[in-house]
């Protein structure tokens, strides 16, 4: 199978490639490498998977390029796309709103053409647990009300679902959207809490921890995603010949497009996952306690019944196990123990290691179709 991977060196993204790729699957990634945080993360993303997996085609060009991604779908053809490219981050979305409209709503709506134009067999979507917003029902189930965002983030997934399924609706595009749930493990983004607090526990900063750390989430290590992802690939979704206009289900439609949570099932409370952190670290973190920020919700967990009836996923690595791996991969990456850890450890986060400090090696094929856009 010809799958398109967008965001192939982002942090699912590149997770995505590779477990593809070891499947056998023929990918064409496709990345802007924009500074959002620092690209030599994302290029050494790119080097891991062509030395675990082998080289794949990656194409620099950016979602809001029209006239490039309807080029990329009319030259590759592929039969599945993945879509995971998107602008990330709540609190970002407060300050930078117009990212937002360009990667998330522009952006996707390029794609959208592109599976239009070019049929595929199958687009699969990264939607948000932020959906959920002020929804106070937990766990959260895909028939849930969304319809109160919380942040401009959230309200473009909500949007990119609903763009999904008037495509599928006027075009017969097979459409599935994920609500990923606090994603974690080796190769994260440095924006999120694990390698933030992470760096922080090295470092001897305090963590700053909003509403006072009381937070709950349904933190879900990154194999368990990719794995549910995979197993939806060959599994298009068809119109619900049980859809009821009069009573309509949120999660699926009369056209072929469905909605599922993936997470662990499990909301952690911050603290233990603190704890967690400092007991694979080996030290114990400072902590400085905030008031909630806007944007943010309490507490996330994942119904993921849907995604187990139609998939049989079960989550399968526990937060000791998965923080244990993560911890691993950090502390190599970031060179944590040498007598210039912290050091080392804040110049990696900024983009300003030299490549010779930098691990993996594979070249990677990096195919130049765009000038990059920052932004």
């Amino acid at each position: 199978m010809k799958v398109l991977v967008t965001g192939a060196a982002g942090f699912i993204g590149a997770h995505c490639v590779r477990r593809l790729l070891l499947d056998g699957h023929e990918v064409i990634g496709l990345d802007n490498f924009n500074d959002y945080y620092a690209p030599a993360l994302k290029e050494d993303r790119v080097r891991w998977v062509c030395r675990e997996a082998g080289d794949f085609p990656l194409r620099r060009l950016d979602l809001g390029d029209a006239a490039g991604i309807a080029d990329l779908f009319a030259s590759q053809r592929p039969d599945v796309v993945v879509h995971l490219a998107a602008q990330a981050g709540v609190r970002h979305s407060l300050s930078h709103p117009q990212d937002y409209v360009q990667s998330n709503l522009a952006g996707f709506l390029n794609i959208l053409e592109g599976c239009r134009q070019h049929p595929v067999q199958h687009l699969v979507y990264a939607s948000s647990s932020s959906v959920y917003g002020a929804n106070q029902h937990t766990p959260y189930s895909v028939q849930d009300n969304v319809d109160h965002p919380l942040s401009l983030y959230a309200a473009s997934k909500k949007a990119n679902e609903l763009m999904a399924h008037s495509y599928s609706h006027l075009f017969g595009i097979p459409a599935t959207g994920l609500r990923f749930f606090t994603v974690y493990g080796p190769w994260g983004r440095p924006d999120m809490s694990p390698i933030q607090f992470a760096q922080a526990i090295v470092e001897g900063r305090p963590l700053r921890l909003f509403n006072h750390g009381r937070h709950r989430r349904d933190f879900t290590y990154i194999d368990d995603i990719i794995e549910g992802l995979v197993r939806l690939l060959a599994q298009p979704p068809r119109p619900d010949p049980h859809w009821d206009r009069e009573r309509p289900r949120a999660e699926s439609s009369m056209a072929p497009w469905r909605l599922y949570n993936i997470g662990g099932h499990r909301p952690i409370a911050l603290t233990d996952y603190i704890d967690t952190l400092e007991r694979h670290l080996g030290r114990k973190a400072q902590q400085e306690l905030l008031p909630l920020q806007p944007g943010d919700v309490l507490d996330t967990y994942a119904d993921v019944s849907e995604l187990q009836r139609d998939t049989g996923f079960q989550p399968q690595v526990s937060l000791e196990e998965g923080l244990a791996r993560f911890v691993s991969w950090f502390c190599h990456y970031y060179r944590i123990g040498s007598p210039d850890a912290a050091a080392l450890s804040s110049a990696a986060m900024a983009g300003d290691l030299p490549h010779e400090v930098m691990r993996n090696e594979c070249p990677g094929k990096l195919v130049p179709t765009t000038k990059l856009r920052q932004g």
